[in-house]
């Protein structure tokens, strides 16, 4: 019988972002041509896929075409949120049986389909648990390589400058809302709230309202009707790292509305969570949370907290509450993006072939260079930095500062 060959691995894992499939498909045709006899399996649905013995050998057909994933969003090996150390929610959801460990399995799975090259395209989250089976196996006696790419649109990896997708998704963002901005036109002091992804960083929400109103300044506008400049610039921009003054803002806010007959705001979803969260646990509301432990903005509904204190607030004829998070996230990557992407695999890959482990990423520590950075180093929670020029410079603008 001839002995297994060593294979690579691809998983993605967590929400999606613009560079999945992208990334995927890079990675494909960067070992192939460096190794083209290496086989390349993908495991589906991210970390569940690996608990569930559930993968896909990437065939020749697809090896050759491979660069065709370069122009598709979401992941094409589909994904999950997994807490590989949550034995209880791996149990709950059926990945394990009960008495089993998580690690152990995936350990076990690994070594059964012969991995030798792991390769984790997500957030933080992702890639703290490939450092944990990492760490894991060695412990164990099986020796596995494991490179992490980072994705997240909200650009919260300490210390990574720039994750894969984000730029794309302030970009995607900002289409979105020159669609919605229309809305303004049909009602008298009407609301509009921009609701963004972004936990715990506002970067995506400040970087889509720069690229929104980079698009503005390119367009034409008239005085005297409902098309004037300023019904359709922002009005304010609330992220987490800001505090916001509410009673001088009202004051602003409804100068604004008297004079534009509308007001629009961009709100990451992540601003006021901990007052929102604070409020529903008083009232004995339940909170849920993901495996992880995080809130699910999703159910908690930000955007209509704000809206309802707010229609009081501007007397708002109507209010218009649209999220950008799953239009932008999903995403095919951008120029931008897909450069940044073919870098990351080429050096992933040579990570691999090299058998050094951690996070291919853009070093915020080493002057941004595009290095492998270790597990150990790697974090979530990055808060956007308010004080850079052009975003100081884009609140006075619009008037928020002084």
């Amino acid at each position: 019988m001839s002995e297994k060959k060593d294979r690579i691995a691809i998983l993605t894992s967590g929400g999606i972002a613009p560079c999945l499939s992208a990334a995927t498909g890079c990675l494909i045709t960067e070992y192939t041509r460096l190794v083209p006899d290496m086989e390349i399996i993908g495991y589906l649905n991210g970390y569940k896929g690996l608990l569930e013995d559930n993968s896909i050998i990437i065939s020749e057909e697809v090896r050759k075409k491979a660069k065709c994933l370069q122009k598709y969003g979401g992941s094409v090996l589909g994904n999950s949120r997994v807490k590989l150390t949550n034995v209880a929610d791996c149990v709950k959801k059926g990945y394990i049986q009960e008495g089993q460990n998580p690690l152990q399995v995936a350990a076990e799975q690994l070594m059964k389909d012969n991995v030798s090259i792991l390769h984790t395209i997500g957030g933080d989250d992702t890639n703290i648990m490939a450092s944990e089976l990492a760490s894991y196996l060695k412990m164990n006696g099986y020796d596995l390589t494991v490179v992490g790419l980072p994705k997240t649109v909200d650009n919260d990896v300490i210390p990574i400058h720039q994750t894969l997708g984000a730029a794309t998704a302030a970009e995607q963002g900002a289409v979105f809302f020159e669609n919605v901005a229309n809305e303004n036109t049909t009602s008298s002091r009407q609301l509009l709230i921009h609701e963004v992804m972004g936990r715990h960083c506002g970067w995506l929400t400040a970087a889509t309202a720069r690229e929104y109103r980079k698009r503005l300044k390119k367009k034409s506008f008239l005085p005297d009707i409902l098309l004037a400049r300023e019904r359709w610039d922002i009005d304010a921009i609330y992220i987490p790292e800001m505090g916001i003054d509410i009673d001088e803002e009202e004051k602003r806010l409804n100068q604004l509305m008297d004079s534009n007959d509308s007001v629009n705001i961009f709100l990451s979803e992540g601003a006021g969570m901990e007052t929102i969260v604070s409020e529903m646990e008083a009232k004995g509301e339940p909170v849920m949370r993901d495996a992880f432990g995080h809130v699910r903005l999703d159910e908690l509904n930000p955007g209509q907290w704000f809206a309802k204190r707010f229609k009081t607030m501007l007397k708002a004829d109507k209010v218009l509450v649209q999220k950008s998070g799953y239009f932008a996230r999903s995403a095919p990557p951008n120029k931008e993006d897909l450069d940044l992407i073919r870098k990351t695999c080429a050096e992933a890959a040579r990570c691999g072939l090299n058998g050094q482990s951690g996070v291919v990423a853009l070093d915020e520590d080493h002057n941004n260079e595009l290095r492998c950075i270790g597990f150990q180093r790697i974090n979530s929670g990055k808060p956007f930095d308010i004080h850079q020029k052009w975003f100081e410079d884009m609140l006075i603008d619009i008037g928020q500062i002084r």
